[in-house]
Formats: structure tokens, sequence, C-alpha cells
């Protein structure tokens, strides 16, 4: 019997579009950051996010964030990357601490990454610097829009969250914890670690990476180095055990500070050794890593950005031009 060649269309396309929903059921279930708490301390825990850059693999699950159980509420450190990882944080959090209450999170400072999982914890206090807190409601949707192109459909859902509480350097007590938060800047304009002593356990944000390029797009490398001697004063306390950092593996001394300061030393000297010499931007994207740092992940691609992100500024700083300079590129955050 010969087939209608209308018929056989019918059919070849229907089990395309059958081929193409099953695909994106399985696509929409498999989007699982599958989450594993690493416990630091008998009531401190940590997320381990990858040393990669932002991708449609990996859902920008690519940051630590961590939270403490205190007697009578958690305390999160950093939402994560999207609504869908802060809601898959906080079940594995409630898995934990049955019942109990999410007495606080605390916004490092306000690069994606850190922040963008705020909605799942709408119904709890959530707090930054004032700074930060400006930071997010002023670009929080762009940043969104832009991890949303870097890593798709892992971001549905997600918008800006700003926080409703302002905190400042100092002791803190809340859901029955005792924190010490340390107001710094320099990888941006306001950075915040966490410090729980009785724990011993450090959350330092992005101000330390580890094994990890550091990333530049809002840095003050001055800055930087003076708020990596507040972190590194705290790992010589009696109490210390632990540093999360805001990238990278959690480290038992101050070896994460040592090498994200040579880092920065290498870096800022690198860029006024090049503008001292008339290098354009397109000539020191070609300069060559230092044995040290070659294999570090993101290294090559982290240097080509702080470029972007530091050079002209620096050639200002060095040569004293007085020509208009074109602006530079915007941050890819």
């Amino acid at each position: 019997m010969q087939r209608h060649p209308l018929r056989a269309v019918l059919i070849v396309v229907g089990t395309a579009i059958h081929t193409l929903l099953a695909a994106n059921v399985a696509h929409a279930a498999d989007m699982d950051y599958r989450l594993q708490p690493r416990k630091l301390a008998d009531h401190a825990y940590a997320l381990i996010g990858r040393t990669e850059d932002f991708d449609r693999n990996n859902g920008a699950n690519i940051v630590n964030t961590g939270f403490f159980i205190g007697p009578s509420g958690v305390v999160v450190i950093d939402s994560g990357p999207s609504l869908r990882y802060g809601q898959q944080a906080r079940k594995a959090i409630e898995a934990l601490a049955p019942g109990k209450p999410i007495a606080l999170v605390v916004d490092t400072h306000h690069h994606p990454d850190h922040f963008l999982g705020n909605q799942a914890y709408k119904d709890a206090p959530i707090g930054a610097l004032p700074a930060t807190t400006q930071s997010i409601h002023r670009d929080g949707n762009s940043f969104a829009e832009n991890l949303y192109r870097m890593s798709g459909d892992w971001m549905l859902g997600t918008e800006a969250l700003a926080p409703n509480r302002n905190l400042a350097a100092g002791p803190l007590a809340v859901g029955g914890l005792n924190l010490r938060l340390i107001a710094a800047a320099g990888h941006t304009g306001a950075d915040l670690a966490v410090y729980e002593p009785a724990s011993g356990v450090l959350f330092t944000g992005d101000l330390v990476f580890n094994l990890r390029a550091p990333t530049t797009p809002h840095a003050d490398i001055a800055e930087w180095l003076g708020a990596l001697d507040q972190m590194e004063s705290i790992t010589k306390e009696p109490g210390f055990k632990l540093l999360v950092p805001g990238h990278g593996e959690p480290a038992t001394d101050a070896a994460p500070i040592v090498r994200t300061r040579r880092w920065l030393l290498w870096l800022r000297g690198t860029l006024q050794d090049a503008a001292k010499a008339g290098m354009d931007m397109v000539e020191l994207m070609r300069h060559p890593l230092p044995a040290e740092f070659a294999d570090v992940p993101l290294a090559h691609s982290e240097f080509r950005r702080s470029v972007e992100h530091l050079y002209p500024e620096m050639e200002d700083a060095v040569l004293g031009k007085a020509m208009p300079q074109p602006a530079p590129p915007k941050p890819r955050y």
C-alpha cells in the first residue's frame, strides 16, 4: 500500500514534536543543582560550587554559599545564583534543621551569583551593607538578564530581590548565634565577611579565592589588599578553624589569602609596567602568566577581563593622560 505523502510528513512532524517535548521535560527534571551541604563544624555547613565560569551546564553554580544552624534559627551566607538554587538550598537546610526558621540571609556583596537566590527567602530577613543593597536595587535585574544569557533556563523566574535589613561591622546576635561581621571593600565597593567564633568558621565572600583566579569587574586593588590583611588577622586568632572563600575549596589556614594577595600584587604590577611601557590593551592581553598562576582555573580568561576592567584607569594613573579616553567596557556581571 502506498503511504500518502502528507500523512508521512505529519507523522514525521508529530514524532519530532513529541521528541522535543520529551527532551524539554527531561531537561527541566534534570535541572537539579544536586546540592550537598558539607559539614564544617557542629552547626556550620557550606555548599561548594565549581571553579568554572557561568554556563548552561553548571547553571551558574560556581559559588560557595553556606549556613549556620543556631539554637533558634538558621543564618544563611549568600543565597546563590538563581531562584532555583535558592529553593534547593533552602530545602537542603530544612532537611538538616527541621522546623527552624531562617533568622537571617546575609548577602556578602552585590555580584549575581551571591544574591540572586534571595527570592527563595522572601519571607525572611535579608541583610547586607547599605552600599550592597543600593547596588542590587540599581543593577540586580540587569545582572539576572546577563546570567540568563549565559546560563539559560536554570534562571527561569529569577528576579533581583534586594535586602530588607542594613548590616554593619561588629557583633551580631541572631538565631541564637553570636556572629562577627567584618565590613571591607576591594572586590567591590562593599564586601562583608562573616565569622562565627563558636565554630571558628569564617566566610569571606569574594574577598578570597582559592585556586581560582579572582574576578575584578568592580575591584579596587589597593582596598582589596587591605581587606585581605583583615581576613588574615582572623586566621591568627586562637579559635579559628576554617576559612570558606567565595570560590574554591575551604582551607584550615591563610594559604588562600596569601595566593589571592600574590595574584593581586602580580596583576597590579603587570598593569603598571605595561602602562609605563606604552602597551595597548591587545598587546597586554597576550602577556604570559607566571608559572605559579598558569594552571589556576580561569587564570587566562580572568586576566584578560581584568585588563578590560582595570587597565584604562591604570594608564591614566601611570601616564597622567590629559586626553579624553573612551569609556571602558561595562563589567560582564
